[in-house]
């Protein structure tokens, strides 16, 4: 049976009703016959693709050496069986880890546990989406009344962190979960509930750090048996995940569209440098400049499409006078830039890499897609605030009033602009940008 659409639409309740329902009939079939466009995790005969691990920092795990692993897969084959197409721990030992990373996916689940239970499921090798008892009076002051599918280990009061509603079955019955995570934010829904709504996961091994772009998936142990059966993992595209993360700006409404993919109409600068292709504004190779809206904006939010070819390099204008070098005159340049390329190679200061507000703040690295896709970002700006989210993962948050260091102690006198123009400030290479779309806040 094939349910999934090609529009991958965060308000596409078919695909949710879908991807329940497919739970309900596959719950008697093989996790061989996964749902169309999902792979089974686990082949309801073995343990094959997974390994044992303890809750244990990633970024750490390639320095055990090969006994401690050992030790650890040992830990796992004492504490977990297959009975019937069913996985079973017995609250004990090893976490059950995919020996594969993943990126974007949407994740189904089930699971059936027992009083006092206390489990969860880790993302990209990180805690996790949690599993309560929630009827255990002993664990409400932690919140285990709220019930399941809350990102527990988010810091207090942080969206997500709670589940929006009690959707825990009864002891005895499997529950579900659906989870989508596109960059750090997730989205869990709990036996069809939407339980997490699009909330940033944060990284608990490192708080100054986002979420891992990859990372394993892990069943957690933690005191009472829980069992698991019909894991399936859907990997999606970039294009999926684009689609994603638009929808749900586009949820929030008041965006208006920048470019009408055509023509250069509405903006102004150096719009001979610029040219429009395959509904696209690309810089023209061998020019630069900067293209700018017509009109000034003070505080907004800005969504766009990028595209980089090998060692591109653009940048964003923001609050932009009309004249000079946006990365000085301006309140900053963002950069657009392909710091993977070997042209780079210790040659940039921190301040440089993409996202980063050009000589003042540095963006964290890593979240890029590859050369010649495109890129999906999303720019806040208010006041003397910034907030730089690629690919639904945040980052830059920074405060341009707080910076007093300069690349080469080089001043940026515009960052304190209240206003300017929003563009691209173009370094002579072919950097394409798409679906440009505003909001003044």
């Amino acid at each position: 049976m094939r349910c999934f659409t090609s529009r991958f639409g965060f308000d596409n309740y078919r695909l949710s009703l879908c991807s329940i329902f497919i739970l309900l009939i596959t719950a008697a079939a093989s996790a061989q016959d996964p749902p169309d466009g999902f792979t089974a995790l686990f082949n309801g005969k073995d343990l094959s693709g997974w390994h044992g691990r303890p809750h244990f920092d990633p970024r750490k795990w390639h320095n055990k050496s090969a006994e401690e692993r050992e030790e650890s897969n040992a830990d796992m084959r004492e504490h977990w069986r297959v009975e019937n197409g069913v996985l079973i721990n017995d609250g004990q030992g090893a976490y059950l880890t995919t020996d594969r990373e993943y990126g974007d996916i949407e994740l189904l689940i089930e699971y059936k546990t027992v009083p006092d239970a206390d489990s969860g499921i880790y993302l990209r090798g990180t805690p996790q989406v949690q599993i309560w008892d929630s009827t255990n009076e002993r664990q409400r002051k932690l919140g285990a009344d709220k019930g399941s599918g809350g990102l527990w280990n988010s810091t207090a009061g942080a969206a997500g962190k709670d589940p929006l509603v009690l959707a825990d079955k009864p002891f005895g019955e499997w529950n579900a979960f659906r989870i989508v995570q596109v960059g750090a934010r997730t989205s869990v829904w709990l036996n069809g509930k939407l339980v997490v709504d699009h909330a940033i996961m944060e990284n608990f091994w490192d708080r100054e750090q986002p979420l891992f772009a990859k990372g394993v998936i892990q069943l957690q142990t933690h005191g009472g048996e829980i069992q698991w059966r019909n894991l399936f993992v859907r990997e999606l595209s970039s294009e999926e995940s684009t689609q994603w993360l638009k929808e749900r700006d586009e949820k929030a409404g008041q965006f208006t569209s920048l470019f009408n993919g055509k023509d250069l109409s509405g903006w102004a600068g150096a719009v001979d440098n610029y040219q429009v292709v395959d509904g696209a504004i690309q810089c023209k190779e061998g020019h630069g400049g900067v293209l700018h809206t017509e009109q000034e904006f003070a505080d907004f939010d800005v969504t766009l499409e990028f595209q980089l070819p090998p060692g591109g390099n653009n940048g964003l204008a923001i609050r932009y006078p009309g004249n000079g070098d946006t990365a000085y005159v301006g309140m900053c340049e963002l950069q657009v830039l392909d710091n993977t390329s070997d042209k780079f190679a210790g040659k940039l200061d921190e301040r440089q890499y993409h996202g980063s507000a050009y000589g003042m703040i540095a963006a964290k690295r890593g979240y890029l897609r590859e050369v010649g896709q495109w890129n999906y970002q999303r720019v806040s700006v208010v006041g003397s605030k910034i907030q730089v989210e690629l690919n639904g993962t945040m980052i830059l948050d920074g405060d341009l009033s707080q910076v007093s260091e300069y690349m080469a102690n080089r001043a940026h006198p515009g960052k304190d602009n209240a206003s300017g123009y929003f563009g691209f400030a173009g370094h002579n290479d072919p950097v394409r940008f798409r679906n440009i779309s505003l909001r003044s806040r």
